[in-house]
């Protein structure tokens, strides 16, 4: 049997609540290819997968978590 993966859509509002990024740093980021890309939903809507976002964020505390480790090595 194949794994049903919920996927979720989130809107500019909820990536910069969870990421505490502003608007435009999350688009200079897109530009630099460091942060997830937006989705075309519609004709004047674009949304992140909610599962790119938490990655990103997971990413950020992997780094921060082994950059601390190292400094007190």
């Amino acid at each position: 049997m194949r794994s049903q993966t919920k996927h979720r859509f989130i809107r500019i509002s909820e990536v910069k609540s969870t990421t505490g990024l502003s608007r435009s740093h999350i688009y200079d980021l897109i530009s630099k290819g460091a942060f997830p890309r937006q989705y075309k939903l519609g004709e004047r809507a674009s949304g992140w997968l909610e599962s790119e976002v938490s990655a990103w964020i997971q990413s950020k505390i992997t780094s921060v978590g082994s950059s601390n480790q190292s400094d007190a090595s």
